[in-house]
């Protein structure tokens, strides 16, 4: 298990400075939330939860270090639910994962896939592989919580005519079989995954930073909001909006901005943004993603998919 010395801890006894990284995800063991959670920590202890309350409850209440949240896909786009979660909690955002989605068709031992009737997964997961779905004939599509799950159904039951979408190491930890692989549409399948925890990451090790404000219904009001960063040269690497609750038809944004909030420009800019916003939210500042150095040296053609 992991072990994190956290930049409170500086100055006590180094014995006692030391933290077992638990990282909470939502999902059964074998969702693709845990293995970003791996990602973000190789000797962490993943801790499964049903739902991705849960996962802030249990940040929040201290069972876990952090908690790990699906933000979007490559293809299928955002999970808005967890962007609006973020809002209504006050635990910032500390990192981020990104982890290459490669899907699986799994179904019970023995079954084939002429023989299946139902074929379960989560709406995400089915989403991003709606090609492969649609060449099936007789067939209907049962949205769950998690992939994971829909693979622990099949297992529990013992399922010979239901499919689940799930990863390899799902039909591994439930002990499925693989009747497909890569089944996910074409062209490069990235989840995108944000890291939460009670305590921000030191400054030092930020380069990224989220914020969410709420504008007014003014023309105009977008353009003023979003040239604040470009005066300042900074590049926003995501724009999401939602809509604000109890007021129809007005909306709140979301923006990565590619620079750490205690730099000047980006002090500025909020200080700025903040004449024009009805109100503005930093939900965290940490360091971007990059690839592990093993990954990043690797060959192209070592990254090629298995067919």
């Amino acid at each position: 298990m992991a072990l994190l010395a956290f930049p409170w801890d500086e100055g006590r006894d180094p014995t006692m400075a030391r933290r077992r990284v638990r990282v909470a995800y939502q999902g059964e063991p074998g969702a693709y939330s845990e293995a970003a959670a791996l990602r973000f920590d190789p000797e962490a202890e993943p801790l499964p939860v049903r739902t991705f309350e849960e996962v802030f409850a249990a940040v929040t209440g201290g069972q876990v270090t952090h908690g790990i949240l699906p933000m979007e896909n490559s293809i299928g786009g955002s999970i808005h639910r967890n962007y609006d979660l973020l809002l209504q909690h006050d635990l910032p955002i500390v990192g981020e994962v990104e982890l290459r989605v490669e899907h699986c068709l799994l179904a019970y031992p023995g079954s084939t896939l002429a023989g299946l009737r139902t074929i379960h997964s989560h709406p995400q997961a089915l989403a991003q592989c709606e090609r492969f779905l649609r060449g099936l004939q007789g067939v209907d599509i049962v949205a769950t919580y998690d992939t994971a799950g829909g693979a622990r159904l099949i297992r529990e039951q013992a399922l010979r005519d239901v499919g689940a979408i799930a990863s390899r190491r799902a039909a591994e930890v439930f002990d499925l079989e693989v009747l497909r692989e890569n089944i996910e549409d074409p062209g490069v399948n990235v989840t995108r995954f944000f890291i939460i925890s009670r305590q921000p990451v030191p400054q030092d090790e930020a380069d990224k930073t989220t914020v969410v404000f709420a504008l007014p219904s003014v023309p105009g009001a977008l353009f003023k909001a979003l040239s604040v960063f470009a005066l300042r040269d900074i590049n926003l690497t995501k724009l999401e909006s939602r809509p604000v609750r109890g007021r129809p038809w007005e909306y709140l944004f979301y923006a990565d901005l590619a620079v750490a909030r205690h730099d000047l420009t980006c002090a500025r800019a909020i200080v700025h943004l903040a004449e024009f916003a009805r109100w503005t939210k930093t939900l965290g500042t940490y360091r971007a993603w990059r690839e592990p150095e093993a990954a990043a040296h690797a060959s192209p053609a070592a990254e090629e998919p298995s067919v």
